[in-house]
């Protein structure tokens, strides 16, 4: 293997360009973030901007006094992301809340021109749900585009429309400046897969602050090997099926490309492990709400037989010593850790084993190029190593592209650097997709399939994310279990990589001393409650709550562990029921669907009346009641709850409703569109789904 001939970009733009600040163009950068991928792609942007001629002001749109809107004149830029089913993240509720006031004159913001970029999942009805709010309302106010607004879409992968849309920014971006103060053009500029148009004067050599890999032909000699032996007409088969692509190795045309990789991101933290042992740690300190309730595990039942194709639990939590309360259709997070055996594997990996009770002190290093860098919040100081992988990082987290671009510098082996390369480049985005994130890769897995790459802990802080508590719906009503909390949920498997989900896994493991039959948890001889115990924290109140009148009807669908919140509902609605014996209560209809009646058939003592098993796919009970279903939802002004699977479920059950809507009601297909629009509008139809 040849060494790689790379023709790096300089190590300093400025120099490079010869920019000076006199012409930066300062542009206003907002994002609003619920995980973070706003604001690492913003923070992308600022990064980016210097070697473009610009200057961004960065700042999270819920630093309102860093920042004001009225009086803004340079052009805006938003990047936003969408949490729940379709919500602005919770760093954007405030500000959505302010822009929503019916009290604004329709040009507000007449003065502003702004880009907006929107994150979302399509998997999810309300795609990119967060951003369309924002940018809608900013155009109600008379806010114009400067910039086409993109939507990212996670489900195949941001970076498909992230890197074109921060590439045509620059254009975009240009040709504002270059036209203010004149009549904007109709035609909005359009994100492009090519490189941004060149500046004018000084600026004209300015290009993306890409470094461009020119490979001195590393594999020609291969290919020339190849050739010699088809000429031969020998071996040329195994020759070609070790070259088949992997994790670790590329082929044709890939392998001999060149490479247009992004710039290296710049260092900002400096990570010193000490001898004394971390402060007193606990798992409250890592979570960002202010309640935290340690409970202990009361109960735990495995709901699907042993050869169901899915491990499903329902455990219950005893909550009579904290002050917790609920209403059926809520959730909850549990705060909790990876795993240990992969935390231990990391850190064998990393060197770093014989110093995992030593203290970790993290700080901004002095001379980081890093615009606005400050320490990471999901990261406690002064704990142990141990305590921070364990509890504080998301160390199963898929790597982007700018890690991989900072795990090259890491790596010693040509070989290895190159594929590294490959997998951040452009030209590899098909590899990236296949290999990382389709396959669900790791940091762990990167680090064992390139044995020279050595990344030290200050990289790690920088690009893995925090450990994010697991939200779960509350599948019991407080009026049926007092003091008790249940939850339902199926145990993840990734059977490739001999993985359990990171939460599902370790609830599993916890509960599995209590899943003997009629088992309670256990006591020390002196009486001492020996049950296994997690934290908890309740999550922001949410609409997926009965409706207040008793009497309205209600249709259910949740399949699977979808009917989770719907067994509070049930028994909610029960108790009511005694103690109201002569109110006026709705019907109740339930919609449920398994795979296998004799294995995964949860709760089947549940719904009264049920003379056959459901159906396979619950879209086939709901055809098969098409008429109740549309005189409850129609003439009776009943609500709807879905719950379950965003992937194929809820976007098959929306379209059943639309197709028995159409049918029942005698109108076209739009015409069911829109009652169900507005059935959304009204909150009578309403969902809680994941992906």
């Amino acid at each position: 293997m040849h060494e790689l001939q790379l023709a790096h970009a300089p190590k300093s733009h400025w120099q490079s360009y010869n920019i000076c600040p006199e012409v930066m163009r300062r542009f206003l950068l907002l994002y609003a973030t619920q995980r973070g991928q706003a604001k690492a792609i913003a923070e992308e942007i600022s990064e980016q901007a210097v070697a473009h001629g610009f200057s961004a002001d960065l700042h999270c749109v819920s630093e309102s006094e860093k920042y004001d809107l009225k009086t803004e004149s340079a052009p805006l830029v938003v990047v936003v992301s969408t949490t729940g089913t379709g919500d602005p993240p919770d760093t954007a509720r405030k500000f959505v809340k302010e822009i929503q006031d019916k009290t604004l004159p329709a040009d507000f913001f007449a003065h502003l021109r702004y880009g907006l970029l929107g994150l979302g999942d399509s998997e999810y009805t309300y795609f990119c749900n967060g951003g369309k709010i924002i940018d809608k309302r900013l155009q109600e106010l008379g806010a114009q585009h400067f910039y086409e607004t993109g939507h990212a879409d996670d489900c195949v992968g941001l970076e498909l429309v992230v890197e074109p849309w921060i590439t045509g920014l620059w254009a975009a971006l240009t040709k504002h400046f270059q036209t203010s103060g004149e009549e904007m053009s109709e035609a909005l500029p359009r994100p492009s897969n090519a490189s941004a148009t060149a500046h004018p004067g000084k600026l004209e050599h300015i290009e993306s602050q890409v470094e461009l890999l020119r490979l001195d032909d590393p594999v020609r000699k291969d290919a020339e090997v190849l050739e010699e032996h088809d000429v031969n007409g020998s071996q040329s088969g195994d020759l070609t099926a070790d070259l088949e692509s992997s994790l670790v190795h590329s082929a044709p045309p890939l392998s001999q490309a060149s490479l247009s990789i992004p710039a290296l991101p710049p260092d900002y933290l400096e990570a010193h492990l000490q001898s004394s042992p971390g402060q007193e740690e606990s798992q409250a300190s890592v979570a960002s709400v202010d309640s935290v309730f340690q409970v202990p595990i009361s109960k735990a039942v495995r709901l699907t037989a042993s050869d169901a194709v899915k491990i499903t639990l329902l455990l219950e939590l005893d909550i009579s010593k904290i002050e917790f309360s609920y209403q059926p259709g809520d959730s909850f997070s549990v705060i909790c850790p990876n795993s240990a055996s992969e935390v231990q594997n990391l850190l064998q990996r990393l060197q770093l084993a014989d110093k995992q009770e030593c203290r970790v002190t993290v700080k901004v290093r002095a001379d980081t190029k890093k615009k606005g860098a400050t320490l990471p919040q999901h990261v406690p100081d002064g704990c142990s190593l141990q305590f921070l992988l364990t509890w504080c990082l998301e160390i199963r987290a898929l790597p982007k592209k700018a890690f991989l671009r900072a795990l090259v510098d890491c790596t010693s082996d040509a070989a290895e650097r190159r594929r590294l390369q490959e997998l951040c480049s452009k030209q590899g985005a098909a590899d990236y997709n296949r290999f990382i994130r389709d396959a669900g890769a790791c940091l762990l897995d990167l680090l064992f399939a390139f044995p020279s790459c050595q990344p030290p802990l200050s990289l790690l802080l920088q690009h893995l994310p925090k450990l994010q508590p697991r939200p779960y719906s509350c599948a019991s009503s407080s009026l049926f279990h007092p003091d008790k909390l249940h939850f339902v949920f199926n145990v993840v498997e990734f059977p490739s990589v001999l993985r359990k989900g990171v939460c599902t896994g370790w609830l599993a493991s916890l509960a599995a001393p209590l899943l003997q039959p009629d088992l309670e948890a256990p006591c020390g001889d002196s009486g001492v409650d020996l049950a296994p115990r997690i934290s908890i924290s309740p999550r922001a109140t949410n609409s997926f709550r009965l409706p207040d009148d008793p009497s309205v009807p209600i249709i259910m669908v949740g399949p699977g562990t979808g009917v989770a919140p719907f067994l509070g509902f049930l028994q909610h609605r029960e108790k009511l029921q005694e103690q109201h014996p002569h109110g006026n209560f709705g019907a109740m209809w339930l919609f449920f669907g398994c795979r296998h009646k004799d294995r995964d058939y949860l709760f089947r003592d549940i719904p009264q009346g049920e003379e056959e098993a459901p159906a396979k796919y619950v879209q086939d009970n709901l055809r098969l009641h098409s008429q109740q279903v549309c005189r409850i939802l129609l003439q009776e002004n009943g609500s709807i709850y879905v719950c379950g699977d965003a992937k194929n479920m809820a976007r098959d059950v929306n379209d059943t409703l639309v197709e028995i809507m159409s049918r029942e009601a005698g109108v076209d297909r739009l015409e069911a569109m829109k009652t169900l629009a507005s059935l959304k509008q009204e909150r009578r139809y309403l969902q809680d789904i994941w992906s």
